[in-house]
């Protein structure tokens, strides 16, 4: 488990994946939390998933290294950005222009939480289920932004 500035999110990632706690106190947390972005290519690692685009975020280095392991050759180290987790959700999320969310530690197993793009996660204009304002678009694969 986490130790570090993440440690409050993973735990309320763990009360949420055994059906306790509350999603107003998991979405709290993860927007005061620092998180860890991997770059590629001068931007933001993103994954494509379900027609979403997901930025990928850590909540400690060892999260990051366990995603590391399995999309590189292991010997290799990967530059990240630290983010605070409402700017993610506010700001970086809407200005992708497509339906986008956040996967937080998604190598972590039992321990990855999706913030999808939905009212009261990310912004109205960014949202996929606010009618006429929101968002969506198809795809797969992985790429940057």
């Amino acid at each position: 488990m986490s130790s570090g500035a993440g440690a409050g999110l993973v735990e309320r990632i763990a009360e949420r994946r055994a059906g306790l706690g509350d999603p107003a106190e998991l979405l709290a947390a993860v927007r005061r939390t620092v998180l860890l972005v991997p770059l590629e290519g001068g931007g933001l690692w993103t994954a494509r998933w379900g027609g979403v685009r997901w930025v990928c975020a850590f909540t400690d280095e060892a999260a990051l290294a366990r995603f590391a392991l399995r999309h590189g050759s292991g010997d290799e180290s990967w530059e990240f950005a630290a983010l605070l987790g409402e700017r993610l959700l506010d700001e970086i999320v809407p200005a992708m222009g497509e339906a986008a969310g956040l996967v937080v530690d998604v190598a972590t197993p039992d321990g990855a939480m999706v913030f999808p793009p939905v009212a009261g996660v990310v912004p109205d204009e960014a949202a996929v289920d606010a009618g006429e304002g929101g968002i969506g678009q198809e795809g797969g694969g992985h790429g940057q932004w």
